[in-house]
């Protein structure tokens, strides 16, 4: 069997929860959208399920397959619907849904709800990607208070730039969404991991914890040692050669090495998920010791230099996990850690509950 593995640890998931609510003090919604980043929804929610106070899902169909595998707790679709249809959806299966514009709106005060439904209100403080404006959301608002139907309204709002370490953007959005719902009551929603971790005054009645919640510290560059990596993939070396000084490696004679080298092959590529754009020289993992690609990343395999350790075909690699930070992977790949998580496939899957 080929011996790429992806080790999903459960147990680790549990403990960042545990640790993201303690930061933010109220309840906390586990983000399970895009197959939990990467790591299998249905397993992270039933991993979760006796300590969430609720689940995000980007869609419909997400939530469809949580219900169905039993997981009773709240779920919010992010993105609302798509079409009016699919309320019938959300009344049946008890979801609570967000309402970014006129169509959804218009849409949830029409339909024949069976029961009271919880309604999340997004608001555009200034990412302008979804949401009303400032100035039309209290009559959004009152238009939803005023349906007997909706017995909740969750009012929300998302950070374009909570993970950068400049905080006037944020600050900005956090002064617009307060003015904006400084006279309306009810529950708000507007921390995201990064939010939660840097900016205390974002911890209102509900946090959303998305990448965090996976043991990735969303400010790339620094550590959070209380965040513990869910995802680690590791491989084998398989094979070896040692090459002279000048000799190139792989696709395209990128890299040449400058003095006697001994290179191992490892399985795993860019079919894989593995950013094809790691470079030489990013870090990886030999038996527990740091060492470095070399050459261009194959679609199933890479080349690392073994020159410095005393490991041999069958050394246990690790690509990223405990020693080897995913960030320090998207750093040197220019991308960011949320897509190569998502983009982990044809390795075999193992869940660790401890």
């Amino acid at each position: 069997m080929r011996p790429l593995t992806c080790e999903i640890r459960l147990h680790y998931l549990r403990e960042n929860y545990q640790y993201l609510k303690g930061v933010h003090g109220n309840k906390l919604l586990a983000v399970v959208k895009a197959n939990a980043y990467g790591h299998g929804a249905v397993q992270c929610a039933q991993a979760l399920e006796d300590i969430a106070d609720g689940f995000a899902v980007a869609f419909l169909e997400e939530a469809e397959e949580l219900r169905h595998h039993g997981i009773c707790k709240p779920i919010v679709l992010l993105e609302g619907v798509f079409q009016a249809a699919e309320l019938a959806k959300v009344d049946a299966l008890d979801l609570w849904t967000v309402v970014h514009n006129q169509m959804q709106l218009d849409d949830v005060l029409q339909h024949h709800w069976q029961k009271p439904t919880t309604i999340w209100l997004k608001m555009d403080s200034g990412m302008h990607r979804a949401g009303f404006f400032p100035s039309h959301y209290a009559a959004a608002y009152q238009a939803l208070a005023q349906c007997p139907s909706v017995s909740n309204i969750v009012k929300m709002s998302h950070f374009a730039c909570a993970d950068e370490a400049e905080p006037d953007m944020t600050e900005m959005q956090i002064e617009t969404f307060d003015l904006a719902t400084q006279n309306l009551g009810g529950e708000t929603s507007i921390a995201n991991s990064a939010a939660m971790l840097a900016y205390p005054k974002t911890h209102r009645d509900w946090g959303r914890a998305g990448l965090a919640l996976y043991g990735v510290n969303p400010f790339s560059g620094s550590l959070n040692p209380a965040l513990k990596p869910v995802m680690r993939l590791s491989s084998k070396v398989f094979a070896e050669r040692i090459l002279q000084a000048h000799e190139p490696i792989g696709y395209g004679a990128s890299f040449y090495t400058e003095h006697a080298t001994r290179v191992g092959l490892v399985a795993c590529g860019y079919a894989d998920g593995y950013p094809r754009r790691a470079a030489s020289n990013t870090p990886i993992a030999v038996n527990g010791q740091r060492t470095r690609l070399i050459g261009r990343i194959s679609m199933d395999m890479m080349t690392l230099d073994l020159t410095s350790l005393h490991d041999n075909i069958g050394a246990e690699v690790e690509l990223f996990g405990d020693i080897i930070n995913i960030n320090e992977i998207a750093d040197v790949a220019g991308t960011i850690p949320y897509e190569i998580l998502c983009n982990i496939k044809r390795a075999q899957r193992v869940y660790v509950h401890q």
